[in-house]
């Protein structure tokens, strides 16, 4: 079913507010540097403007540059990493949009088709694009198999442009093609965490792998979205994860908050907006500061890494 503007619009008020709420209570920036990146958000909306594909999982609220704006001031963050979300395609024009509003503070990382035409692809680099993003976790799609075929398939898309793949996939996905990662011959990188059971510790299935990974500079991981592995409200299960990763390999890691923090709610009908999840921000960068109390390492994950991966001028 289609959702009408003014049923969209009330619910982005209501997310507008949250949002505003969230970002109030965060508190003032925690050891805020020159350069800082989070390196995944998401801008969303207005729906007449950015249609979403029927086949979606779920239905978002609307997330805004202004909103963004907001809380990368509140955090002490001054550029951002735009990710195609999978509710709108292969269409990125919503993403194109944001980052030409942000200007160089901007990068994005875009899905298309794996038999997109080069020409396409340099103008996406043109306008600041640095990678793909394939998503297997939100199409529920963890078999290792399919993961390797589709990491190959794409690295020979993005390798003539010096970009990277960023997979959304899971460590007992990511851990069994260890190799065949190693061996794409492109930089690859891995979202939240790599999205293992925090409480389940280093030997759950797949995490050894990926370590394995982290360690021999193979990939980056992603320091993002500790709502998304964790089952403790503070997040402190995390700490093991966030520490172990960080002393494998501090020049692989990028920190993100992945703004605004979507949700699904199985069985939600498409015509429902699912709200976001609240976070508290400034809380997460307190924990990511926890793990790495050198502001040498700090400067390292939050400027350097993605300066060069994403070629932040």
């Amino acid at each position: 079913m289609r959702i009408t503007r003014r049923e969209f619009g009330t619910f982005a008020l209501g997310s507008a507010a949250a949002l505003m709420s969230e970002t109030a209570q965060a508190g003032a920036a925690t050891n805020a540097l020159p350069g800082a990146c989070d390196s995944h958000v998401h801008i969303i909306g207005p729906t007449d403007k950015y249609p979403m594909v029927p086949y979606r999982a779920y239905t978002p609220p609307q997330a805004t540059v202004a909103q963004l704006r907001a809380m990368r001031s509140r955090i002490g963050i001054s550029r951002s990493v735009i990710v195609q979300p999978s509710f709108y395609g292969f269409d990125n024009s919503c993403m194109l949009d944001a980052m030409a509003e942000l200007g160089p503070s901007a990068r994005g990382i875009a899905v298309v088709a794996p038999n997109t035409p080069p020409q396409t692809l340099r103008e996406l680099d043109a306008k600041g694009v640095r990678g793909v993003r394939i998503n297997l976790e939100s199409a529920g799609n963890r078999d290792p198999k399919a993961a390797a075929a589709f990491l190959q398939q794409y690295a020979q898309l993005v390798k003539p442009l010096n970009w990277h793949i960023q997979v959304f996939a899971a460590v007992s996905v990511i851990g069994p093609i260890a190799g065949q990662i190693a061996d794409l011959g492109v930089p690859v990188v891995v979202d939240h965490f790599g999205l293992p059971a925090a409480a389940d510790g280093f030997g759950q299935r797949g995490f050894g792998g990926m370590f394995d990974l982290v360690t021999s500079k193979i990939i980056y991981v992603k320091l993002s979205a500790p709502y998304r592995v964790s089952k403790l409200p503070d997040y402190s299960d995390t700490d093991w994860l966030g520490r172990t990763l960080l002393q494998g390999a501090p020049d692989r890691m990028l920190w993100a908050s992945d703004w605004p923090h979507t949700q699904t709610i199985p069985g939600r009908p498409l015509d429902q907006v699912t709200p976001f999840y609240r976070i508290d921000n400034a809380a997460v960068m307190r924990r990511f500061v926890s793990w790495c109390p050198d502001e040498a390492v700090r400067k390292m994950i939050l400027v350097d890494n993605p300066a060069k991966l994403y070629r932040f001028t």
